[in-house]
């Protein structure tokens, strides 16, 4: 079992800054490739970031590239999405996911967090 907790979701103004945080327990966190994903109202779920369990490879979705960045410590078990310019379409729970390496399925993403509100006002 791997247990995910965020943190750093708010209100933040249109081309602000907000850094999110995931911290992991359970089992050892480099084996798990890490990912964001995020929710709208009356919209699907989708990834925007994911990472490798090692930290080198990165996906962003194209809606995110040169704004948002994931990063990852695995000294501390956390894994960070760092947003920047984020537009009002940016609104949305982001959740924080676990699975055995980034090209899984979605039911591969068999642990995640409760989720975090972040909310872009324009």
């Amino acid at each position: 079992q791997v247990q995910l907790v965020e943190s750093g979701g708010g209100l933040v103004q249109a081309g602000g800054s907000l850094r999110l945080s995931c911290a992991a327990s359970g089992r050892t966190f480099s084996n798990y490739a890490m990912a964001w994903s995020r929710q709208a109202p009356g919209k699907e779920r989708e990834f925007v970031a994911k990472i490798s369990g090692g930290g080198s490879r990165t996906y962003y979705a194209d809606s995110v590239k040169g704004r948002f960045t994931i990063s990852r410590d695995n000294a501390k078990n956390t894994v960070a999405l760092q947003m920047n310019s984020l537009e009002p379409e940016d609104t949305a729970v982001y959740y924080c996911a676990a699975a055995p390496n980034m090209a899984a399925t979605w039911a591969a993403w068999n642990y995640w967090g409760q989720g975090t509100q972040v909310t872009v006002s324009s």
